[in-house]
């Protein structure tokens, strides 16, 4: 999945459960003043004062949603709406589409209420308006400043949503096998990627070009105007931390207090990212083997040793299917994003050497969002479209192929898989990639907390380090935690959910540098 291949997940949602270090100084972007709504854009583009304002003057209509958590209950706290938003940010007076918006409305009144806080979920391609409901007890403390808000990003689920293939054509290329062994199987790898990129352009259309998170983050800026916010309030995981840093370099002067957590490496491009997920996945599997007193190093190869045999010979399960070599990776990386899912990979890979893939592909569906039906959840496809319009890097066949010792020596277990990712992933995509890395300097923003888990498996903790780099100095403060699981907010660390509950509630920005343990 380019920028985080197959396996970025949709951020830390798996790993919310919940919900404080010391404190340094208040920033200034907690007042809802001092930010214009027409600052201009750092790449150039048209001032955000000179949309029509038939955009900017929207009237959301706050009204029952289709389906959130909590839909049923009379008088529940969610409401949906939509937002119209140019099809085509170079054209503002064109065509629109409309995204889906979700809002649980602060319990704050008057001064008290900072403003609305957006979050992003990551993936990229995972649903605002489904996920945030779901965990909304997770951040029900920032509601006392806050009106939570969230929305699915355009090419995403409720919000003109891509669907590239039907379910029998996703279940069928779930055979395939992602580490080409042969020439034929080979072939087969590189069509499926074809077949899918034309599945896509023609369920998005015109779209497909237009989904960008360059895109996003203009919508973004869109939404916050339409909000009433004169500043950017916003709690970004995973993918969502890019995000974040390119809305900051775009709109530096519109920032005000934003959290990013499971920080993507803004430095790294295509490769990079497959070489940084391969080393956070492989470290990750080494803690989970040392938690249960194996060697990393034999319990890595026991595993790896498992995989090649499934190629050869994939396992029976309970419902029919087969469990592939690619079904069983998949199984294997869905419980390494939370140490809480950490018995369950024991209990798979147990049932496994048994010559059972039942645990394993049960897993795998969870992670595909495959039901009991045989129904799939599009959340992949939005990953890939969007990846796909960012990523300029396009490795062939023959590159990925001189790559592939280094993947090996990297990680022996997920090695191969990230490096054939590389290539197939957009493989003859039907629309140019726009950037090698995204640019997420932000000179004159108010400072953005990143807060990096040394366990982090899907963005290892020195992309935090280098996201506060790159969006510059006094911007980028780093907050580390070490632990384990994909994110940190809410993970069961005392002292990071209070650093960052300070530092939206209150403005406190705590000291960079900051480690919980």
């Amino acid at each position: 999945m380019a920028r985080y291949l197959r396996w970025a997940a949709l951020g830390a949602t798996a790993a919310l459960l919940a919900t404080g270090c010391s404190g340094g100084s208040s920033d200034d972007g907690g007042d809802g003043k001092g930010a214009s709504a027409g600052a201009r854009p750092s790449d150039g583009s048209p001032a955000t004062a000179a949309l029509p304002a038939s955009l900017t003057g929207q009237k959301l209509d706050w009204g029952r949603c289709r389906s959130t958590a909590d839909d049923s209950a009379p008088g529940g706290e969610w409401r949906c709406a939509s937002l119209k938003v140019p099809l085509d940010w170079s054209k503002p007076e064109g065509k629109t589409i409309d995204l889906a918006l979700v809002r649980a409305a602060s319990r704050a009144k008057g001064d008290k209420r900072v403003g609305s806080l957006l979050f992003n979920f990551g993936g990229p391609g995972g649903s605002g308006v489904s996920t945030l409901p779901s965990y909304g007890s997770a951040f029900s403390t920032l509601r006392d400043s806050y009106d939570l808000v969230s929305w699915d990003p355009r090419g995403v689920s409720r919000s003109e949503g891509v669907r590239c293939r039907d379910d029998k054509e996703i279940q069928a290329a779930e055979s395939l096998d992602s580490t080409p062994d042969t020439a034929a199987e080979e072939r087969a790898y590189f069509q499926d990627a074809e077949d899918f990129g034309k599945g896509c352009e023609k369920s998005a259309g015109s779209l497909l070009a237009h989904v960008s998170t360059t895109d996003t983050a203009r919508d973004m800026d869109l939404m916050r105007q339409v909000l009433g916010d004169t500043r950017m309030h916003y709690f970004g995981i995973s993918y969502g931390t890019e995000l974040g840093g390119v809305y900051a370099h775009l709109f530096p002067k519109n920032v005000g207090r934003l959290i990013l957590d499971a920080v993507v490496d803004p430095s790294a491009d295509t490769v990079g990212h497959a070489k940084n997920q391969a080393r956070g996945f492989q470290r990750a599997l080494e803690d989970y083997l040392k938690s249960t007193g194996q060697d990393p190093k034999r319990g890595s190869a026991k595993i790896a040793d498992l995989l090649d045999r499934i190629d050869s010979d994939p396992l029976p399960t309970s419902d029919g299917r087969e469990l592939t070599q690619s079904l069983a990776v998949i199984g294997v990386v869905l419980p390494l994003y939370s140490e809480q899912s950490w018995p369950a990979l024991t209990s798979a890979l147990e049932a496994a050497e048994r010559g059972d893939g039942s645990e394993l592909l049960s897993l795998a569906d969870s992670y595909n969002e495959r039901d009991p039906s045989g129904n799939y959840g599009t959340t992949t496809h939005s990953q890939r479209v969007i990846s796909c319009l960012d990523d300029k890097q396009r490795p062939t066949a023959e590159e990925t192929k001189k790559l592939l010792p280094e993947f090996e020596k990297i990680s022996p277990v997920f090695g191969d898989f990230l490096g054939w990712d590389t290539a197939g992933w957009c493989h003859d995509w039907p629309v140019a990639g726009q950037f090698d890395t995204p640019e997420v300097s932000a000179p004159g923003a108010a400072p953005i907390l990143l807060v990096g888990n040394t366990g982090d498996p899907a963005t290892p903790y020195e992309g935090a380090r280098e996201m506060a780099d790159e969006l510059g100095k006094g911007v980028g403060v780093l907050l580390t935690w070490k632990g384990e699981g994909h994110g940190a907010y809410g993970s069961g660390s005392d002292c990071v959910d209070a650093a960052v509950d300070a530092y939206l509630l209150k403005g406190t920005v705590p000291k960079d540098g900051t480690v919980c343990s």
